[in-house]
């Protein structure tokens, strides 16, 4: 064999035999007090990993010879692949073939260990959620490029045993939590020391917590996934494709856009793809200069201040507005430049509303052929948006009576949706609005009690103007 199949090889039969060694501890674990025998567990745990590992190789039912001859040195010595020695002979048999469907149902091994740890109070399941999220991203790896079907593979299996397990943080609303940032005039980056990355599955099960963006959990899952494969890939010397990582993140205000490029920072940061993980914000305020040669050296400096995290440009669409004495479009080629210079280092993103961004994409090459890839961010539910009020209430120390809720779910409905619909700041528009007004309803209470100082009602909600409208 070659030396990149060596270096395969070597790559799964690594995670075979962690997934082997650390799962069957688990269920010897598991099975502890009672007369089952170790060996058979470790067995038990062999014989999981390889229907894993013929699962994830027939996702895509190409069965590369890379993948097969991985597959036959990771198992050939423990005696499952009877008969079945080379690529071809595991094709002529049904070893593989047909065995993606494993991957649509919780396996029973995995369900046994969640079952202990609820009895127990242990994290038995993560261990086997952590060793198969590595197989898995070990076994796609073997494709030098892996396709659709195989990260999309990868993403469902992992909601799958997530679904068995309680993981994660507290939900959070996106773009409307405590520490939330809007661009300024000038750039605005976070700085928190250079925290240590953490691990990826914790900024993940954060992302999940957020209400709605189903598709954009989506899209960022899927992207986490390459880009843990093209870091396995090149951690054992293997040919990677080289892709931009910059994005266009599409959507009307408050939908989440600045949220999710802060979860992503922390996701680059953890697969070293960034140095810092840190967010930088800025918007044309902070990067077009009044006077000729001073806007290049602007932005080169927000530039400077994002090196080695996330640069995200609010309204990047602005940019392109202004007369023949604008210097939008010198910002637009500085930013051009500073990309390609600084392509190994930092990650930008563009965002603004939909058409605007589709019209500045499309009409600048140089924006189109380093940001190929687009999230839409879409608007928020009425149900969505009465879940991000919830949220905004219970961290100001608030509640709504039913009938505010009612009231709240109707007056989210009485705005007309479309170009800059305020989406997560309307809730926040709305709790701030109720507030003020709750406190106008307070002021001649003498001795208010603790429920009349913090609960809603319907009043509250209804006194606070509709789109300006009192």
């Amino acid at each position: 064999m070659s030396r990149i199949v060596d270096d395969m090889d070597r790559g799964l039969t690594a995670a075979v035999d962690s997934f082997a060694d650390r799962v069957g501890r688990a269920l010897a674990d598991a099975a502890s007090g009672t007369s089952v025998d170790g060996h058979r567990l470790r067995r038990d745990a062999i014989v999981e990993a390889f229907n894993l590992s013929c699962a994830f190789i027939d996702v895509d039912q190409r069965h590369t010879d890379d993948e097969l001859w991985a597959l036959v040195a990771a198992f050939a010595h423990h005696d499952l692949l009877p008969g079945a020695a080379t690529p071809a002979d595991l094709r002529d048999s049904t070893l593989v073939s047909g065995r993606r469907s494993w991957l649509t149902v919780t396996p029973e091994t995995f369900l046994t260990l969640a079952e202990v740890d609820r009895r127990r109070g242990s994290r038995l399941a993560r261990v086997y959620y952590d060793e198969a999220m590595a197989l898995a991203h070990t076994l796609v790896s073997l494709d030098q490029y892996p396709s659709d079907e195989e990260l999309q593979a990868i993403v469902r299996f992992q909601q799958l045993l997530l679904a068995a397990i309680s993981v994660g943080p507290e939900p959070a609303a996106a773009s409307t939590g405590p520490g939330s940032t809007t661009a300024s005039e000038t750039a605005t980056t976070e700085t928190a020391d250079d925290p240590p990355p953490e691990p990826l599955e914790t900024v993940l099960a954060e992302l999940d917590q957020l209400i709605g963006l189903d598709a954009v959990k989506e899209e960022v899952r899927l992207l986490s996934a390459l880009l843990r494969v093209m870091k396995l890939r090149a951690e054992r010397g293997l040919p990677v494709v080289d892709s931009t990582k910059h994005l266009v993140f599409s959507g009307n205000p408050g939908t989440g856009k600045t949220t999710v490029a802060r979860l992503l920072a922390r996701i680059y940061r953890s697969l070293d793809v960034v140095e810092r993980g840190h967010l930088t914000e800025v918007d044309r305020s902070g990067l077009v200069a009044g006077f000729v040669g001073q806007t290049a050296t602007k932005v080169a400096e927000v530039f400077e201040a994002a090196d080695g995290g996330v640069l995200i440009i609010d309204e990047a669409y602005s940019l392109m507005r202004g007369g023949e004495k604008d210097f939008g479009r010198e910002a637009i080629d500085a930013i051009v430049k500073n990309v390609e210079d600084r392509r190994d280092s930092m990650v930008v993103i563009l965002a603004g509303y939909p058409k605007e961004m589709a019209e500045l994409v499309g009409a600048n090459p140089g924006f189109s052929s380093r940001f190929p890839k687009t999230i839409t961010f879409p608007d928020y539910s009425d149900d969505e948006l009465l879940s991000i009020l919830a949220l905004i209430s219970d961290g100001g120390a608030y509640r709504l009576t039913d009938e505010a809720n009612e009231a709240a779910f109707a007056w989210f409905g009485a705005h007309e949706r479309g170009h800059g619909f305020g989406n997560g700041r309307l809730a926040r528009n709305l709790f701030e609005g109720a507030v003020a007004r709750h406190a106008q309803r307070l002021v001649d209470v003498e001795a208010p009690t603790d429920d009349e100082l913090t609960v809603l009602e319907a009043v509250d909600i209804a006194g606070v103007p509709i789109g300006g409208r009192s």
